[in-house]
């Protein structure tokens, strides 16, 4: 049977409309860093075409040559600035840094990895596999919402996070902000994304 992680790890859902506290999981991810605006900054395209070969080829290599089959997780980012207004008010993404994230099963290893990231460069298409890392990643208590509509209409969203749910519940605000894109954007209307939006607290 193919693995469906997604459906397997409770934190990969979310609700519209309200805010819940959860606990997520150690887990092993493939991350690029970068910095600027994602729908210019040459580097998140590059990104993303770096990102996806490895992960489709780990998928591959995990069900031929392991016998284990899974769905690819979705595409997710963390995003930070000096300033969190640049997320909730003015969305200046031209001072944003991030770092794309996709989920890899636990079973598969960091020689599974550089396997692929081989036979990956051997292609010659993806561009930043020098920046390409396999890296753990514990985020522990989270506060996360689904929202649902373009990326630009987070900003009244992240700002009742921010100032109302968090302090109102005794939480602080800690770590780097955090989404995950259940849609694909390429193929969905800007009103019908679905973005689960998460805030690691303390």
């Amino acid at each position: 049977m193919k693995a469906d992680l997604k459906r397997d790890l409770g934190t990969y859902a979310a609700r519209a409309g309200r805010f819940d506290i959860v606990t997520v999981a150690p887990a092993q991810f493939l991350m690029i860093d970068g910095h600027g605006d994602p729908n210019t900054a040459s580097a998140y395209a590059e990104s993303l075409a770096t990102l996806y070969p490895v992960a489709y080829g780990l998928k591959f290599l995990s069900k031929n040559d392991l016998g284990r089959d899974y769905t690819v997780m979705p595409l997710e980012a963390l995003w930070w600035a000096d300033d969190f207004g640049a997320f909730t008010t003015g969305r200046d993404k031209s001072r944003w840094d991030w770092t794309v994230l996709n989920l890899i099963p636990p079973w598969l290893t960091p020689e599974h990895f550089d396997s692929v990231r081989e036979r990956v460069a051997r292609k010659g298409t993806a561009p930043l596999l020098d920046k390409l890392r396999l890296e753990s990643f514990d985020e522990g208590r989270c506060v996360q919402t689904l929202h649902l509509g373009p990326y630009d209409a987070e900003g009244p969203v992240l700002d009742r996070l921010h100032h109302g749910f968090v302090p109102e519940n005794g939480l602080s605000l800690r770590g780097k902000h955090h989404e995950i894109y259940l849609s694909d954007a390429r193929r969905t209307a800007p009103d019908k994304l679905r973005t689960i939006l998460r805030q690691p607290v303390a």
